[in-house]
This record gives C-alpha cells, sequence and structure tokens, in this order.
C-alpha cells in the first residue's frame, strides 16, 4: 500500500479550543477538551483509509487553544504537517473570533459538545456566526442528545456527521494540485471531452495536462515502456483474459495474426497510458527520464474514436483494467480513468473512487426500459426492484472488472470492495466472469476488445454526473438505487438489441413519486448527460457535502433530508436547502478563484 501520486497525504488537524481565562476556569477545563480531541483523532484514525490503503493521520495542537496566539501556533503546526482537514473540537465556551481558523482554503468543522455543565453549544452557535460573518464556510456538528461532563464517547449522530465531513475533505485536499491528463482531446463531439481548465483549477485545484494519442505511437514505436513488465503483462492477459464470439460478419473478421497484433498492442497502451499518469521508475532507468517522471494524474481519459479507433485498436482493454483493483502484478488501488477522454465523468468517478475507496463504473445511460416495453419485446413481467423499469447501463470502454459483482462483503452479499479487501479468489471470479469479444468494426475500424460482462446480483450503488452549465457554472446531480439482475431469457433479448459486446449493468434507481425521482422514467429523462459514473454503496450524502466544500450545487438528488450535510452557512440563503444550496455556491463561488 503506497501513494503512487506527487505528495503526501493530507492529515485531519484537530484544534483542541478553550476558554482561555487562566487562575482557575481554563486549568479546570484542560483535560476534559484535549480528551475530546484524542477522541475524535482516534475515532477518525481508526475509520477512515485513503484508497490507496494508508491509515488516515491525525494531528493535535500542542496545547488548548484559548487565543489568537496558541491558534497561530497551530495553524503553523498544520502548515508543517501537512494538514488538509480542520476539525475544531470544545465541550465549553471560547472566544469565538479568537480562536477560530482563518484558512479559507481548508474544509473546517466545529464539534461543540452537548452538555449542561459548560456552554459547548453556546461556543458552537458564536462560532458558525463568526465564520459566517468572515465568509468562512464551516460545518457545524453537535449531538442531539445531552451528554455528561468528562464523557468522552462520541454519539452515533457526531460519528456520522465526522466522517462524512472528514472523508469528503480529505478528497478536496486529495485532488489538489495533482493533474487531469487528457490524452487526445475531443470525442465524438461529447462536450464532457472538451476538457475545461478553468473548471478544474478553481473548482477542484486540479491543473490539466494534454498530450497528443500520437504519444503512444511513439513510446510504442521505441520501446519507451518496461519490456519485462510487458511480457508478464502479455502473458498474464492470454491466461486470465478469454476471447469472446467474434459478432463480425465473415468478411469483416480479422485473421489470427491481426488479432494478436491487436492483444500485443491493447497491453501495451495500458502500460503506456499507467505510466503518462503516474510515471514509472523502469522507464528513467532506461534513459528515458522526462517520460518516467509521468503528470502526477490523479485522473485522466483517452479520446479514442474516431482518429485512434478509425486507425488502431480501441482503449476498451486498457481502460477497464486501468479502472480495476487489479492487474498482472496483483491486487491494487483502482485509477480513475475516462472512456471518450469525457472529463466531466472522469471528475464523477473520482469523487466517488475519494469517497467510497472502490473502483467506479463508467456507463452511458443507454436505455429505460419500462415494464411495458419489456413485456412486448420479451414476453416476460419485469419483478422485485425492477418491477417499475430499469435503466440500461453499457459501454465500451471504462467498466471495472470489479462490476462483474464477484466479491462478497462481510455478509456473504455482492460488493465492490477497497483493494486490500479483495481475495485473489475474488479476482479469478472477475476474471473468470468477463470474457473479451473482438470490436464491432463498424465502431471500431481498428479493432480491438471490449469486456463483457454481466452484472451479477444486487447491489446498492450511486449514479453521479457533473454537468457544465453555460451562465450558472457546474452543477452535480445524484442517484442513489440498485443494480439488478434480470433472468437471462430477459436480459439477453434487451443486451442483443444494443450491444451485446459490451458490459452491462442494470439500474434500479430509488424514487418517491415527486420531480426527478417520480419513477424511473424520470430520472432517464432528468439525466443531464450520455454518462454517468456509478460507485458501490448509497454514497449520495457524502458527494452533497463534499460538492458543497467545491461549491458545486446538487441539482438532482434522492438522498433523506436529515442525511444532508452541508456547511452552517448556506441556512441563511433561505428555507429551502436544495434553493439555498444554489444561492449559497453562487455567492462564494468556486473554492479556488472566482468564475
Amino acid at each position: 500500500m503506497a501513494n503512487r501520486l506527487i505528495g503526501d497525504l493530507p492529515k485531519v488537524g484537530i484544534r483542541p479550543v478553550i476558554d482561555g481565562r487562566e487562575r482557575g476556569v481554563r486549568e479546570s477545563l484542560e483535560k476534559q477538551v484535549m480528551d475530546l480531541a484524542k477522541a475524535a483523532a482516534a475515532f477518525i484514525s481508526e475509520q477512515l483509509r485513503f484508497p490507496s490503503g494508508e491509515t488516515v493521520e491525525c494531528v493535535i495542537a500542542d496545547t488548548c487553544i484559548g487565543g489568537v496566539a496558541e491558534a497561530a501556533l497551530c495553524a503553523e503546526k498544520f502548515r508543517k504537517e501537512g494538514v488538509g482537514v480542520s476539525l475544531t473540537v470544545t465541550p465549553c465556551w471560547c472566544y469565538g473570533t479568537e480562536v477560530m481558523d482563518t484558512d479559507p482554503l481548508v474544509p473546517k468543522a466545529v464539534w461543540g459538545f452537548n452538555g449542561t455543565e459548560r456552554p459547548g453549544a453556546v461556543y458552537l452557535a458564536a462560532a458558525l456566526a463568526g465564520y459566517t460573518q468572515k465568509g468562512l464556510p464551516t460545518f457545524g456538528i453537535y449531538g442531539r442528545d445531552v451528554q455528561d461532563a468528562g464523557d468522552t464517547t462520541i454519539p452515533e449522530d457526531v460519528k456520522e456527521k465526522i466522517l462524512r465531513f472528514v472523508k469528503s475533505g480529505l478528497a478536496v485536499a486529495q485532488m489538489k494540485g495533482k493533474s487531469y491528463l487528457s490524452i487526445g482531446y475531443s470525442s465524438m463531439g461529447i462536450a464532457g471531452s472538451m476538457v475545461d481548465s478553468s473548471f478544474f483549477q478553481k473548482y477542484l485545484g486540479i491543473r490539466t495536462e494534454f498530450v497528443e494519442s500520437v504519444e503512444i505511437l511513439r513510446r510504442m514505436d521505441e520501446g519507451i515502456y518496461d519490456e519485462e513488465e510487458y511480457q508478464k503483462a502479455l502473458a498474464w492477459t492470454k491466461e486470465n483474459c478469454k476471447e469472446g464470439k467474434d459478432v463480425n460478419k465473415p468478411e469483416d473478421q480479422a485473421d489470427a495474426a491481426r488479432k494478436e497484433e491487436e492483444w500485443e498492442t491493447v497491453v501495451k497502451m495500458t502500460l503506456i497510458c499507467r505510466d503518462m499518469m503516474i510515471g514509472n521508475e523502469k522507464v528513467v532507468a532506461k534513459g528515458y527520464r522526462e517520460e518516467g517522471l509521468g503528470r502526477n494524474a490523479i485522473l485522466g481519459g483517452f479520446q479514442g474514436q474516431r482518429q485512434w479507433t478509425d486507425y488502431k485498436p480501441n482503449a476498451d482493454f486498457t481502460e477497464a483494467i486501468l479502472n480495476s483493483s487489479f492487474d498482472w502484478n496483483g491486487i491494487r488501488q483502482a485509477f480513475v480513468f475516462a472512456t471518450e477522454n469525457d472529463s466531466l465523468n472522469g471528475v464523477s468517478m473520482l469523487f466517488g473512487h475519494l469517497l467510497s475507496n472502490t473502483s467506479q463504473i463508467f456507463s452511458d445511460v443507454r436505455t429505460y426500459w419500462s415494464p411495458k416495453a419489456v413485456k412486448r419485446v420479451c414476453g416476460k413481467e419485469l419483478t422485485g426492484l425492477a418491477e417499475g423499469g430499469i435503466i440500461h447501463l453499457i459501454n465500451s470502454g471504462s467498466t471495472t472488472l470489479d462490476a462483474t459483482a464477484q466479491q462478497r462483503d462481510s455478509e456473504g452479499k455482492p460488493a465492490m470492495k477497497p483493494f486490500w479487501e479483495i481475495t485473489e479468489e475474488e479476482v479469478q471470479k472477475c476474471l473468470e466472469n468477463t470474457l473479451w469479444p473482438q470490436a464491432e468494426r463498424g465502431y471500431f475500424r481498428g479493432g480491438g476488445y471490449s469486456s463483457q460482462f454481466k452484472t451479477a446480483g444486487q447491489m446498492p450503488v450511486t449514479m453521479s454526473r457533473v454537468n457544465l452549465v453555460d451562465g450558472l457554472g457546474p452543477v452535480l446531480q445524484i442517484a442513489e438505487g440498485w443494480t439488478v439482475e434480470l433472468p437471462n431469457d430477459i436480459h439477453e433479448i434487451l443486451d442483443e438489441r444494443t450491444n451485446p459486446t459490451w458490459p452491462t449493468t442494470w439500474f434500479v434507481p430509488r424514487v418517491n413519486g415527486e420531480g426527478a425521482f417520480k419513477d424511473v422514467y424520470s430520472v432517464m429523462a432528468n439525466w443531464g448527460a450520455n454518462h454517468g459514473a456509478i460507485s458501490y454503496g448509497h454514497i449520495g450524502a457524502d458527494l452533497i457535502t463534499l460538492a458543497s466544500m467545491l461549491r458545486i450545487p446538487v441539482n438532482m438528488h434522492n438522498v433523506d433530508e436529515d442525511k444532508v450535510f452541508r456547511p452552517s452557512a448556506w441556512a441563511s440563503f433561505g428555507e429551502n436547502k436544495e434553493g439555498s444550496d444554489f444561492r449559497a455556491c453562487e455567492s462564494y463561488g468556486p473554492l479556488y478563484g472566482k468564475k
């Protein structure tokens, strides 16, 4: 387990603030305040890990903070330690503006202990008013039930908010200073692949790196990759990646020699795209230092269609393997790599990856199948979760092989797990349940191989998508729901009508009878683009919190209202939570600059 990007992983800073009046008041509180900070730090470190597997590290101020001087000493320590998220804790009254954290770029929250002996809640309210007045949006955490003085246990409702805040704050901190690697540019006129550098920089703190696809050809021609690893990867691929049926007309099918060449090409493409993202010491050792340093890319995308795919094998294999939690080197952290260079779907995948630690599904939001249409085409009734209709998620590229749903959670249910929980047996099951048919040469004249599988079983998932709206800026839409497994006699008929050489996930969003979630059809009708990013688990509430930190309003979601957690300042922008979200994001503007 190792961070593969340049820069240390961010830490969580814990700020124990205290009533600064000495000669009795402060002294009576020192232990209780510091114990509260230690409890918060221990809880966070026990519960959270980075997508790369490391435990989240917390840094506590050297002393309780009773005034400006100690606040400055804490800020200096946090700067040196690489703190990216700030949590202030206290059970008592403190001097609000004197002890506050004033760094505008660090996500911040205040936990005011709910106890009757000391007015922690009064401080919390005063502090949040000060942060709001000074334009520093801050999350307020306050337990529902009163605790006794000296109680350092963390109530369940407080735990939930601390974890939601910290996970989202760490996602913000991990993105800052990293890169999006655009290989090629616009794919088939897709707006999301027209990479908006301003959006990446101002909202995410991510720089954009543009590399023409010809660089892959140059590296293949000049051998700018690790030859030893290539041979290992090719042998692994031949052993584990079974070819599917070639659905092309006989006159359009490639011969055995051409197919072998395409396998060799797509394996090399995978090594090269990875090296372009994160670098490779073996490439440096071969004398190609510039190429071997990589681009420090936390995510990337490949244009593919059409200039590349009219000429060379498509990147379906490359995208699927990079986005999976394993390859020829074993089980490892998934990459985030968008097909068709859809950078906005790539961002949505990145959000899901950073919040869930799992690999991500990239799909076309292809078709809504109503119960009536399924009955007409298949002569069968949809049942269970699918009885109100289904959405067909299918695309040639980036769907992780983890989405075969061959992994199991602690209860034995289908899951997509963080890589450190995945077993070798589960890897083999993912591979065994995936075929690799030849690409349809009407779509891909240069050939290649697409993954082919059906997501098995029912899993909780969240589909999301960032869209850019002229005059408004970015917005995020979220749909929690489930994957469903259709009977084969229904699946095969529906799948054959689209493209049977691609991976399929059948998705049912949770509906509530209102607005965009009136029914399954309405979700499809209100989706803002042709692609969606699908993450394991119901992480909609975490996405909402993360979006508020980045000042990206949420225009569509089906998360329970009591799970929505945004900075306290949002309440000053109106009573309706979704309207206030838009107004607050407009007022504050993007985290790293003006629109």
